[in-house]
């Protein structure tokens, strides 16, 4: 072995000083609170005595998607694990809803307003649940039915939809077009996370693929009659690296060279990469991606090659638009069970990927709040933090979660003035964008 035969390993002394100032920030946060009463005590005591007798059942079907990892579009078995769960507490499940094999729908109640809990339940390649959709997914299906028991007593209607691949298919949105959720008035779901907080920035994002088109020629008889693809790739590479400093610091773009050419003495007429474009705001992300388109046609023409741009095979995510007054009800809610969910900016908000629940968010008010795992340090998408999603703390999350869901909406059902309040910040954000439109 020889003396650069490993890699370096990067100081963690930045992310040791941002943990310290986090762990500041957390001592010294103010617990949220609402100024809406929500449900009847009675009727939340309902839902709570729901989990109290029930949450074992929870636990182990969280365990179980943990221990059966299956991946976007495949979750064949944790669809049916969850529609045998509903089935076992007299709820009719539909499996299959929007063209989707995977996706699953179960409803409580009758007319007024309707809020649907959402469930995850697809793995990540290689690392299994690295993500802890094995805890939401229990966490939802526990909220949706410790809710469908009480439901009756406030009117309205809750109800339960399985979405599956969120990790880069995008299944929220399929849903979305297929029209599943248009008589939705209100979605709610959590994340497990390394922090509890009541609302986390998600950053949206798009992908795209660039294929340059060049010439090929002898890389040494006669390399001045080829028009070389993967120069355009690598300048394209470049390009957006210089483009990194000029960015809000909120976004990223970062990509890999899929095709490079077939070998060394031939000049590449085919070069291949994909990027990811990740903002904080829909009208940011907007103007990153015409800056990017804007890198690779000046490869294209300063290569002379040719270049196609193919933009979101699955589906884009936008950022999330959270829902403060309905987030808050949960803050209330986890504090009953012991938690502190913070608010946003006390917990660094570059800490942080990409969802396809922003894309719901922008249709209709939406809370996406993160339920702590215990320990600070967890980094999504880790052996760690799939280890710690199949743990105790993910256990108590999968619990602390159900019922925080389920009080969340019942409050939203019982309580005309917080849903007033929903509605009236949603439009003052904007109202409803066209999606569809907007990655067209």
């Amino acid at each position: 072995m020889t003396l650069h035969d490993e890699p370096t390993q990067p100081d963690d002394s930045y992310l040791r000083s941002v943990a310290a100032a986090t762990a500041r920030a957390v001592a010294g946060a103010e617990p949220l609170r609402s100024p809406f009463s929500g449900a009847d005590p009675a009727v939340r005591a309902a839902a709570d005595r729901w989990i109290e007798r029930h949450g074992a059942d929870l636990v182990e079907l969280s365990r179980d998607l943990h221990a059966h990892p299956e991946e976007a579009f495949e979750e064949h078995r944790s669809a049916a694990r969850v529609a045998e769960l509903l089935g076992a507490h007299g709820h009719d499940v539909e499996v299959g809803v929007g063209g989707l094999p995977t996706a699953l729908r179960a409803e409580a109640g009758s007319g007024g307003p309707h809020l649907a809990v959402l469930a995850e339940y697809d793995a990540l390649p290689g690392i299994g649940h690295g993500c802890g959709h094995n805890v939401i997914c229990a966490a939802g299906t526990g909220g949706f039915l410790a809710a469908a028991a009480a439901v009756e007593s406030v009117g309205g209607r809750v109800s339960l939809i399985g979405t599956p691949a969120e990790e880069g298919g995008g299944g929220k949105e399929l849903l979305a077009r297929a029209g599943v959720f248009e008589d939705v008035d209100a979605v709610a779901m959590l994340h497990p996370f390394s922090h509890d907080i009541a609302a986390h920035p998600f950053l949206g994002r798009r992908q795209v693929e660039v294929v340059f088109r060049g010439v090929a020629a002898h890389a040494s008889a006669q390399p001045f009659m080829g028009r070389n693809a993967l120069d355009a790739v690598v300048a394209t590479y470049q390009g957006v690296a210089m483009l990194r400093q000029h960015m809000p610091s909120t976004d990223r773009v970062h990509g890999i060279i899929t095709d490079g050419g077939k070998r060394p003495n031939v000049v590449p007429d085919r070069a291949a990469a994909v990027f990811y474009v990740r903002s904080a705001e829909p009208g940011s992300m907007s103007d990153l991606v015409r800056r990017v388109e804007a890198i690779a046609r000046g490869a294209a023409e300063l290569t002379g090659c040719g270049v196609e741009l193919h933009w979101d095979r699955s589906p884009g995510y936008l950022p999330i638009r959270h829902n403060a007054a309905l987030a808050a009800r949960w803050a209330v809610h986890q504090a009953g069970r012991g938690r502190t969910a913070l608010p946003r900016g006390v917990v660094p908000e570059h800490i942080t990927g990409s969802t396809d629940l922003g894309n719901l968010s922008y249709r209709m008010p939406a809370i996406h709040p993160m339920i702590g795992l215990g320990e600070e340090s967890l980094s999504l998408h880790t052996e760690e933090f799939a280890a710690a999603a199949g743990s105790a703390a993910g256990d108590r999350a999968t619990v602390d979660g159900a019922a925080g869901l389920a009080l969340t909406a019942l409050d939203y059902l019982a309580d005309p003035e917080l849903r007033e309040a929903t509605r009236a910040e949603f439009a003052e954000a904007g109202g409803p964008l066209d999606v569809t439109a907007y990655f067209a």
